[in-house]
């Protein structure tokens, strides 16, 4: 098959989208199939690039949670879609949207994939415990993009059930983004602290502040080291915040390599974010044998990765994320065989199963909208 993959951003993997997107293209290639990519960036093989579209502040907002939206070109476009066999979007962005109208003049079937979450928006204006503003968003991103469209790939059960209870009426295929095979397990290594570790868009949803809360209401503080890794806007607020702790904690960004690297050398992982769609990241820190613990939330689907309630914490609670940890730096023994289990759960999140599954999607699809 020739397939079509829309997403504005394919170069800089600073979010969990556009990693799930890369991944999916070069399995796919792997299976025979001839893959396209619209995008932003630098060229590339079978990549059609458009320019950067500036969009009066929410380009200033974009950038600094490292996103990017491309400019529309309508030559391009009908040349990228020009004898493909399906197109699958990433994102509900104003190119999508101008993609999907020719591709339906075409007459070429179309999946779109939902990767923002309402409260992914809702958070970053300050709105994101306002249950009447997350429905508004899921509504307008209905009305703006999904409603064009007969099938819907949701990386979780959670997100499915959310656009259900939201009104969403396409056929929704639940299909994880899955793991690499590059994330797997090593041997322990005995450290002197324990090393804690958090991957993600220092952005307001993610809540590292509560890690940073925790690693002081320790009672073994001085024992807990932090590693977080990603770029964002509260940067500069959360390194204010670690001031005073006995460790002062690293903020970084790493290539795939370097994190494989980080989280093998690292002890815990904890996912203290409010709103999740699936959180790749912590899947792949447990694939590495990492035990999780898990801020306790209802807009999550990351909750559902827990073996048991030693990896879960009450959402928005530092001090309870503070007892876990505790708990862990007192039971080494029972971390390591419990990192062993998640570890093994990792590898029930591959991504070739996803593809394969994907690969069954594609066959499916009919042109036409809902």
């Amino acid at each position: 098959m020739t397939i079509a993959f829309v997403v504005d951003q394919y170069d800089n993997i600073t979010n969990g989208t556009t990693a799930s997107a890369k991944r999916f293209v070069e399995n796919l290639r792997k299976h025979g199939h001839t893959v396209r990519v619209l995008t932003t960036g630098e060229p590339g093989a079978d990549k059609y690039i458009l320019p950067k579209a500036f969009i009066p502040l929410v380009t200033y907002l974009a950038d600094k949670q490292g996103i990017a939206f491309a400019k529309v070109d309508k030559k391009v476009i009908r040349e990228f879609l020009t004898g493909v066999d399906l197109v699958h979007f990433y994102l509900p962005f104003p190119l999508a949207r101008a993609v999907e109208k020719i591709a339906r003049e075409m007459n070429i079937p179309c999946l779109a994939a939902f990767h923002v979450q309402a409260e992914n928006i809702t958070y970053n204006i300050g709105m994101g415990t306002s249950k009447l503003a997350n429905k508004f968003f899921y509504k307008f991103l209905h009305s703006y993009f999904y409603k064009r469209f007969a099938d819907i790939h949701c990386p979780t059960q959670f997100i499915a059930g959310e656009l259900q209870a939201n009104g969403y009426k396409a056929r929704l295929h639940v299909i994880s983004n899955g793991v690499s095979e590059v994330f797997y397990p090593r041997e322990p290594i005995a450290h002197e602290n324990l090393r804690v570790l958090m991957i993600g868009r220092l952005s307001p949803e993610k809540r590292q502040d509560l890690i940073i809360e925790a690693a002081r209401k320790s009672k073994y503080a001085d024992k807990i080291e932090l590693y977080f890794a990603g770029h964002g806007p509260l940067l500069e607020k959360y390194k204010k915040l670690s001031k005073g702790l006995p460790h002062e904690p690293s903020f970084n960004f790493y290539t795939t390599e370097g994190l494989i690297e980080l989280m093998r050398s690292t002890d815990i992982y904890v996912h203290a974010s409010d709103a999740e769609i699936e959180a790749i990241a912590c899947m792949e820190a447990f694939s590495c044998g990492l035990v999780p613990i898990i801020a306790n939330s209802k807009k999550s689907a990351t909750v559902y990765f827990a073996i048991d309630d030693r990896s879960l914490f009450k959402q928005g609670d530092a001090a309870d994320l503070a007892r876990k940890i505790d708990y862990w730096i007192e039971h080494p023994e029972e971390r390591i065989a419990l990192g062993k289990e998640y570890a093994q759960k990792g590898d029930t999140f591959r991504v070739a199963e996803s593809v394969r599954k994907m690969e069954e999607v594609y066959s499916s699809l009919k042109p036409g909208r809902l």
